[in-house]
């Protein structure tokens, strides 16, 4: 029998042969670990029998669902390893972190640095010993047996809202575990990693899409830590910390109170960084962050917090300072490269806020995007010192941007969605994930695209915010975190139409099909009335009380 690969043409097989027995005719050793395979649109296991008669693409670790395999694999290995080590451990994934994960470890006391070694060499062993992941179906209620007997007990906890009496998951060394999507075959597939301790827990380190041939450098992220704690500390306040939690509590129709409290938290946030400007009287604030982080509603917010405290904002676009057209730089593919630096006419730019903050009156441009040229039609600002100017745009937190004006009058803030909601102790949800079911809804709300195009779309907008935004996240003065612990409940009944909309014959519908799975572990808030029109999530669902 024959199938057809992309890139290596018609390939026999026998029947009962899995995609693992030709992805190892392909592998080539100084190419990224082929962890999946894709048959037409659907994403296979290695180990899944192969389909007569179907277009096959195998998946590695330069694709974003490889990266998650490997990433949700190892992290199955290392809780095995943790538990072979040290008897009564709990393992928690809490977060990504410095380009790895973030994990805590409930033991009777604080693991050291020679702990950790223990684990990775438990780890290494685990590998060389090539075991399977092998794949179970058993009752809910067996699993629940299985999941309290090594305290995995936030799974046990969800399993009441499983609508099916059924559950497939992984075993490792007669231990039993489930994860949200798939894994590798065996152990042996997984020969990358390390454990770097860092505050209370530990970073597991994994090749990424964007190093997949090896481990990325560990680069410490202070700020980014510190908002995952204050965002815990929040979750403590509310008891929201896995959705288990959120769950009980739409159910129980306490949901009300919970969307005032997390509303009143970043209320509260948002004053705090405006008393921290007028306290320090800053006169160019510049806000940044990835696509669908709510950049808008927070720079709203933060200028009425700002009025409040007697200043009168203004705000400068860095969208009329675009280069005309034909001077705009190009991308790999040829295409006009809108999110680069150099895009953007840095020098006029800076010209015109040092004349602002000097008192001078200022002709500002505006930028026609039909003809791509800057104009003049007559607008002018001149401002006095109680007025701080917002800036809101990617390249906020690079200090290029900005590069005449004094650092002692500027005030950098991030914006991100960093999600501390997880579906369980060992399933995280990654912000971008989020962050993608907030566009979907947006975009179909207010730009009138279906799920499909947005979907399509990601992995561009996903690589623009590697190149422009993250690499100057830690330059913040502040961090503001977006996600709302409700949220996705609430997105639930938006972003399911649209995610069932992409059929199986589209190249989207892998994403559209995890997300499907994903937002079925929620219990949906019906009432968007319930949301603040002020609120960050009225920028994604519509009916928000600013001029957006």
């Amino acid at each position: 029998m024959q199938v057809r690969v992309k890139g290596y043409g018609n390939m026999s097989f026998e029947s009962g042969d899995t995609y693992e027995v030709v992805s190892k005719q392909i592998q080539n050793p100084n190419q990224p670990l082929i962890v999946a395979a894709k048959c037409g649109n659907q994403l296979r296991e290695l180990n899944h029998e192969m389909m007569p008669d179907c277009d096959v693409e195998f998946v590695d670790l330069k694709h974003s669902d490889g990266e998650k395999i490997y990433q949700r694999s190892l992290s199955f290995l290392m809780i095995r390893a943790a538990i072979a080590c040290f008897e009564g451990i709990k393992v928690r994934i809490e977060h990504s972190l410095s380009k790895g994960l973030y994990c805590e470890f409930d033991y009777h006391r604080r693991l050291t640095h020679e702990d950790y070694q223990i684990i990775l060499e438990k780890m290494r062993a685990y590998v060389l010993a090539d075991l399977p992941f092998a794949i179970k179906t058993m009752t809910n209620q067996m699993a629940a047996e299985q999941f309290q007997k090594y305290h995995m007990t936030s799974k046990v906890d969800l399993l009441k809202f499983r609508p099916k009496k059924d559950i497939r998951v992984y075993e490792l060394d007669g231990v039993i575990n489930y994860f949200y999507g798939y894994m590798v075959p065996s152990t042996g597939y997984l020969k990358l990693f390390d454990i770097i301790k860092y505050d209370e827990g530990a970073i597991l380190m994994h090749p990424t899409k964007y190093v997949p041939m090896d481990l990325p450098v560990f680069e410490e992220s202070p700020k980014i830590a510190e908002v995952f704690k204050e965002s815990e500390k929040w979750s403590d306040i509310m008891n929201i910390g896995y959705v288990s939690n959120l769950n009980v509590c739409v159910q129980q129709g306490e949901h009300k109170e919970l969307i005032q409290i997390a509303e009143a938290l970043h209320e509260k946030k948002i004053a705090y960084i405006a008393d921290e400007i007028t306290k320090r009287q800053k006169r160019v604030i510049l806000i940044a962050g990835p696509s669908s982080s709510g950049k808008t509603t927070f720079a709203n917010r933060l200028r009425i917090q700002l009025k409040v405290n007697g200043l009168h904002p203004i705000t400068v676009s860095t969208d009329n300072y675009f280069v005309n057209r034909e001077f705009t730089p190009l991308d790999e593919n040829g295409d006009y490269d809108f999110e680069s630096l150099d895009a953007v006419d840095v020098e006029q730019f800076n010209r015109d806020l040092t004349d602002l903050l000097d008192g001078k009156l200022v002709h500002l441009p505006f930028f026609n995007f039909q003809t791509g040229a800057r104009e003049y039609h007559g607008q002018t600002l001149q401002i006095s010192e109680d007025q701080p100017i917002i800036i809101e745009g990617i390249h906020g937190l690079n200090d290029t941007l900005t590069n005449h004006i004094f650092k002692m009058d500027k005030f950098k803030i991030y914006v991100s969605a960093l999600t501390q909601l997880n579906i369980d102790e060992h399933n995280r949800i990654p912000t971008t994930q989020a962050r993608l079911l907030r566009r979907i809804v947006r975009d179909n709300q207010f730009r009138g695209h279906s799920a499909k195009r947005t979907i399509g779309m990601w992995a561009s907008v996903r690589r623009g915010e590697e190149r422009n935004i993250f690499p100057f996240q830690e330059q913040a003065d502040e961090v503001f975190n977006t996600a709302l612990p409700y949220e996705l409940a609430v997105l639930k009944k938006h972003a399911l139409p649209l995610l069932e909309a992409i059929t199986e014959d589209e190249a989207e519908f892998t994403e559209a099909l995890l997300l499907r799975k994903f937002l079925g572990y929620f219990e949906s808030i019906e009432e968007d009335e319930l949301v603040p029109r002020v609120s960050i999530l009225k920028e994604f669902i519509g009916g928000s009380g600013f001029d957006l």
